[in-house]
């Protein structure tokens, strides 16, 4: 029987869960990555007869997040499956506010869950599996907001924006390896998630452009999370996945 490995952050709630939960569905050996254990998802990989792996993870901590994943995929046998594949899917929106009002912990945080944890994490895959045959793909969960600027967003937008960049970098890199692992940072569209509650809440004063997230709610344009991760996987399962190492399901 062919084998799949996937290795997801963030795989606890929102799209990430969802993700996850259709990756299972699919006979996909997973590893999630998440601040908390999710008992419903390991019963569904359970059920129908797949390995569900899941650490709870701190991703603020992203060299011991790192190394842990490194010395796992490293007692992993190299032949067992046709696919490798990282989503780097976690990500932390920092209180929303301009930079001056936004205390120094949240930006931090911020930052190492949404580039450093991914930036890290992707080495150490790509360092661990480098000798594998198998189809290596890393996929990136980006944002619109990485490229474009939005006052009040300047911690999230950066990251975003360094998570794009860093992964044409890496793409680039990996084109000269043989067996080089295809690369893609995606946006994924406006989603019905807690990072959009916590936009819609914001103070006006401090937000000036909640309205526009508070009319996307309204006007019934945010996809589902099981949606949206349809139409992520679709994209990662596509033959010319990375092609373009920056990229958008609307696209």
């Amino acid at each position: 029987m062919t084998r799949h490995l996937t290795i997801i952050t963030g795989a606890s709630r929102g799209m990430g869960l969802a993700m996850a939960e259709q990756l299972i569905d699919a006979g996909h050996d997973l590893l999630c990555i998440s601040r908390s254990h999710n008992d419903a998802l390991g019963a569904r990989a359970s059920a129908r007869g797949v390995r569900c792996e899941q650490w709870p993870q701190d991703l603020t901590r992203t060299e011991a997040a790192a190394a842990k994943l490194e010395t796992w995929l490293a007692g992993r046998e190299a032949g067992a499956y046709a696919t490798a594949t990282l989503i780097n899917n976690a990500g932390v929106l920092p209180a929303v506010g301009p930079l001056a009002a936004v205390p120094a912990t949240d930006l931090s945080d911020a930052l190492r869950v949404d580039l450093e944890a991914p930036m890290l994490l992707t080495s150490a895959f790509l360092r661990a599996t480098q000798n594998w045959k198998a189809q290596r793909k890393v996929l990136n969960i980006s944002s619109g907001l990485g490229r474009r600027p939005m006052a009040s967003q300047a911690a999230y937008c950066a990251a975003k924006a360094g998570l794009d960049q860093f992964t044409r970098c890496v793409a680039l890199e990996e084109a000269g390896r043989p067996n080089g692992a295809k690369l893609c940072s995606l946006a994924p569209g406006v989603i019905d998630t807690d990072m959009q509650i916590q936009l819609r809440s914001a103070e006006p004063d401090r937000f000036p452009d909640r309205s526009t997230f508070i009319g996307l709610k309204e006007k019934g344009v945010l996809s589902s999370p099981a949606v949206a991760a349809a139409r992520v996987l679709a994209v990662l399962a596509r033959p010319d996945f990375g092609t373009n190492p920056v990229a958008d399901v609307r696209d």
